[in-house]
């Protein structure tokens, strides 16, 4: 096989195990930024974290909440509520992050496939 086209084919591998791992990783992350709570489901976004902190800000205890399924969920303990909203989602971008950048450091298919 001609070198030039070894090297197209194996930048083309390459490039498809990158952006498979890139998507797993994204998949990953948001599997991991869901919360049960109350009887409900929460997708943690930033703004889910900031509308509750304001709450806790306006020092409420409990609230209602639309949760993924639009049903009204009464958080009783909003104080445990953003707190695991925090801790939860931190985590999980800091695990992303770490995966990232350990994919990013690989340049080689055999390398990414291996990790």
């Amino acid at each position: 096989m001609d070198e030039r086209l070894k090297k197209a084919l194996e930048i083309s591998n390459l490039s498809t195990v990158i952006n498979d791992k890139k998507r797993l990783l994204k998949e990953q992350f948001f599997d991991k930024v869901i919360v049960y709570k109350h009887g409900g489901i929460f997708t943690i976004t930033p703004e889910l974290i900031n509308f509750a902190q304001n709450l806790l800000d306006r020092d409420l205890d409990t609230a209602v909440l639309i949760d993924d399924n639009e049903l009204p969920i009464n958080v009783t303990d909003l104080d445990e509520f953003v707190s695991d909203l925090y801790d939860t989602y931190f985590s999980a971008t800091n695990k992303y992050f770490q995966d990232y950048q350990e994919l990013i450091k690989n340049r080689s298919a055999e390398k990414i496939i291996n990790v």
